[in-house]
């Protein structure tokens, strides 16, 4: 990541994309003139725009932009200008039909859709980094330009292609990682089931097979497809450098997107920016937004970070689009700027009449300036403009839970002893007890530097490097509290289960091994007892061999009946606890509360459903809450509630579904 500065100084990012091509010319005023009332300084423009751009292969028409972004800039809007990489035009692949990605069952892929052509295509890559490049030339010292975005939502919904040209480049990647067959087939085990590679042109790509696919070479493919996506990332930003000073972006998903590990991501962007939508079936998606919201803030080292989607209401993709409520995109927004976002930006400004995403809410909704949405939409722009010098400021912790898009890519794969266990359930279980617990988090990878961290939680590190365990083992050591989940450091990072045994990277900081795993039927339950308690546990157990850990939680029932289920471990300054099964977020509290002790921290006292955020600026501190109850909230605080500019002296109500921003002043810096 550069050190280039934030592209809005000085205030909070609001807005959204805007598609004026899908308009008559008359109704860009109209909009400009709305987006005035609402607050709106920021705008993304031309993200699938390619076909108007260049509407023959080597034919540009910029005169409509060149109109669109004086336009925006007489009216003090500034863009975020996108390369409309995300959808190639059809003459593309009239032109060049072999850059048309194939799937793992050798369908191809058709043209009418969104996503991106092949990875691997040359002539893709070409056709980007052209329109990238002449973008950047013409529009690199306009005035209204003050970042840019390459693509949208890589591997969303084209990660994986399996098309002759991807194998190719699959094969050269692997030669650059191993150098050789023989390092290749160690690497892989391709011994079992008789798979050993004798020459490069007989190594092929994990598309269907009868059976299950070798796993190893499964997760390398995920790290190919990855690295592929990345370096076309990286060609369209070059070409962009090369003519513009201005930052450059892409839109991240996190923990909603599969293909990309946003750790490395990160590095080769110069702000980080993400788009987030809620999952209707959930009834607590806001935690899962504060998932979110936190992951990106910690890919980004705690940098400023612009929220590039989200939406007023309903989106369209899903089974059941569920609206939110009044004031629920105030709450969304707000968590969001809690959790370090410098900027609120919406798909999309106006809501399109045509189309896939005709459906999707929008800024500007179909029913007009009169609707609920645009009254919320405009009051939100004002609320953001209170809110102004909390722009730069930052959020700390004292709590990291480990979070590696590798292991998340080797847990997943088929053939593990349980598919009901799984990466993704477990964060989110971990994570919404930290939440309920009012323990602000960061989110880091295993590798990290853990030492400004009391507590270190890991609830889905199946894959774990040796390296990443003694790191791991020296943060206990010296002090630190680490509890790690159940399923973990298993397999190395060829997804060989390590020498040793499971969890043997953690021997000596858990003060155990497993010795066999006890996955359990569709609808067995047990229950683990501790410190009084009778904890309900299900999908999972393990047998456990102690090497001095003492036993904290026994097995009460299920395959484990009164052996060992939750452990604590005192290793030179600190200690390491371990649960061997599925625990629910109800039952973790008792296990987290002891592990509070020990970390000595202590969760907040805020009432049930309100959400407390802290971010601190250099002479400031700005505590945010967020009421997502249905009666209202009393809290204790002491400074100025800046949406109301009220002085608050220690009683504070929050009204049902509404948020409050309090500053406390602080002498002296940071």
């Amino acid at each position: 990541m550069s050190n280039h500065l934030w592209p809005y100084p000085g205030a909070i990012a609001y807005g959204g994309d805007y598609n004026p091509e899908q308009w008559p010319r008359e109704v860009w005023d109209e909009d400009v003139a709305l987006m005035r009332e609402a607050g709106v300084n920021l705008v993304n423009v031309g993200v699938f725009s390619w076909a108007m751009l260049e509407p023959e292969e080597g034919v540009f028409d910029f005169g409509w932009l060149d109109e669109l972004l004086d336009l925006l800039h007489a009216n003090g809007i500034a863009v975020d200008l996108g390369t409309p990489t995300a959808s190639p035009p059809a003459w593309f692949f009239a032109a060049y039909p072999d850059a048309r990605v194939i799937d793992g069952d050798g369908v191809v892929m058709g043209f009418g859709s969104r996503g991106m052509a092949s990875h691997a295509s040359p002539e893709y890559r070409r056709a980007a980094t052209r329109i990238a490049g002449e973008l950047a030339r013409r529009y690199g010292t306009h005035p209204a330009v003050v970042l840019w975005h390459v693509h949208n939502e890589y591997g969303v919904p084209v990660g994986e292609d399996f098309s002759p040209r991807a194998v190719e480049a699959w094969r050269g990647w692997l030669q650059d990682r191993y150098g050789s067959l023989d390092a290749l087939n160690a690497a892989w085990g391709t011994a079992f089931w008789g798979q050993r590679f004798a020459r490069w042109e007989h190594v092929i790509a994990p598309a269907r097979t009868p059976s299950t696919v070798n796993p190893a070479m499964k997760l390398d493919w995920a790290r190919f497809t990855d690295d592929q996506l990345r370096a076309c990332y990286r060609a369209e930003r070059d070409a962009i450098r090369a003519h513009a000073p201005q930052p450059v972006t892409t839109n991240f998903m996190a923990h909603q997107s599969w293909n990309t590990d946003l750790w490395k991501w990160a590095e080769e962007v110069d702000v980080v920016s993400d788009d987030h939508y809620l999952w209707s079936p959930d009834p607590d998606a806001h935690v899962a937004l504060a998932l979110s919201a936190d992951l990106t803030r910690s890919v980004a080292r705690g940098r400023p970070w612009i929220l590039m989607e989200h939406s007023t209401s309903a989106v369209n993709w899903q089974g059941r689009n569920i609206a939110k409520r009044p004031g629920e995109m105030h709450r969304n927004a707000l968590t969001h700027v809690g959790r370090g976002a410098d900027a609120v930006m919406f798909f999309q400004w106006r809501a399109s009449r045509s189309g896939a995403e005709k459906f999707h809410s929008a800024m500007l909704p179909h029913a007009g300036t009169t609707s609920r949405v645009f009254r919320e939409v405009v009051a939100l722009g004002s609320r953001l403009g209170d809110l102004a010098e909390l722009q730069g400021s930052r959020v700390e912790t004292q709590v990291a839970v480990l979070y590696d898009w590798e292991s998340l890519w080797a847990q997943d794969l088929e053939w593990r002893p349980s598919d009901a266990l799984q990466f993704r359930e477990r964060m989110r279980a971990y994570y919404e007890r930290l939440w309920r617990d009012g323990v602000q988090v960061d989110f880091a990878h295993p590798g990290d530097d853990l030492s400004a961290y009391r507590l270190v939680v890991a609830p889905a590190s199946y894959l774990l490097t040796a390296g990443q365990g003694e790191n791991l083992t020296r943060y206990v050591a010296a002090g630190g509290t680490l509890l790690v989940s159940c399923f973990a450091a298993v397999v190395d990072e060829h997804d060989a289960v390590h020498a040793g045994g499971f969890g043997a990277p953690l021997r000596e900081s858990l003060g155990l091994t497993v010795e066999e795993f006890l996955p359990m039927r569709e609808g067995e339950t047990c229950a683990v007892e501790l410190d009084g308690e009778t904890l309900p546990a299900d999908v999972w157990a393990e047998h456990l061999a102690l090497e001095g850990a003492q036993v904290r939680g026994t097995y009460r029932g299920g395959p484990a009946d009164g052996a060992p289920a939750v452990t604590r471990h005192q290793h030179g300054e600190g200690t390491g606890w371990y649960v061997s099964t599925r625990l629910d977020v109800a039952a973790l509290a008792p296990v987290l509360a002891a592990v509070y002790d020990d970390a000595g921290l202590a969760p907040s006292s805020s009432p049930e459903g309100v959400e407390l955020m802290a971010r601190h600026g250099r002479d400031a501190d700005y505590l945010l809450a967020v009421n997502h109850r249905e009666d209202p909230a009393h809290l204790t605080v002491h400074g100025t509630e800046l949406l109301t500019g009220e002085p608050v002296a220690g009683d504070l109500t929050v009204p049902a579904g509404e948020v409050a921003v309090v500053r406390t002043e602080r002498g002296g810096g940071r």
